[in-house]
């Protein structure tokens, strides 16, 4: 019989907050077992393992990252928009390494392919500020999620030991992609 209150949400919850605490690449269902205070052969019964257990929390964590974006550009456009975008993503990233780790995994499944599509729709509502559409809008959207990932990968693995304060510098970013989108448009 399951432990009262343990079901597949709270399991993928909590496996959430471990991956957030000690990585994803390091989140194991021993562990999670462990912090539920159940047998791991309990968790089978909530999860079908370590790659479904993954699965949704990419799932979860695409879903969260596409409200939050949502959020942060509601009502705004261009530039504005941009920035509201790059400070919401970033700060996601900081407050969930383990679950945004699991966002940059190609979607397997339906689940995560529909919250994969609401974050993508949120990044073109953005851009549609500076008449990105089609093609030109899809192009825009991975030259900017290239920049805010690599920013991120490199402010997590503590590569930003130059004097100058990062934040400076991503506020920089930001503005050098308000230029290039900007003049983005092919035609």
């Amino acid at each position: 019989m399951p432990r009262a209150g343990l079901s597949p949400a709270v399991v993928v919850e909590q496996a959430g907050r471990l991956a957030d605490e000690v990585g994803a690449d390091r989140l194991t269902l021993a562990a999670l077992a462990a912090r539920l205070g159940v047998a791991l052969p309990s968790l089978y019964k909530h999860v079908g393992g370590l790659e479904d257990l993954r699965r949704r929390i990419a799932v979860a964590a695409t879903d969260e990252l596409a409200r939050v974006l949502g959020e942060a550009v509601a009502g705004r456009s261009g530039a504005e928009a941009v920035a509201a975008l790059a400070d919401a993503y970033r700060r996601y990233a900081r407050e969930h390494p383990g679950g945004y780790a699991l966002t940059q995994v190609a979607p397997a499944d339906e689940a995560h392919r529909a919250a994969a599509e609401r974050a993508a729709q949120t990044v073109f509502a953005a851009l549609r500020g500076y008449g990105l559409e089609g093609e030109d809008a899809i192009d825009a959207t991975r030259a900017l999620r290239a920049a805010l990932h690599g920013w991120v990968l490199l402010e997590q693995g503590g590569g930003f030991a130059l004097s100058r304060d990062p934040e400076s510098s991503f506020r920089r970013m930001v503005q050098a992609l308000d230029g290039v989108l900007t003049s983005w448009r092919s035609g």
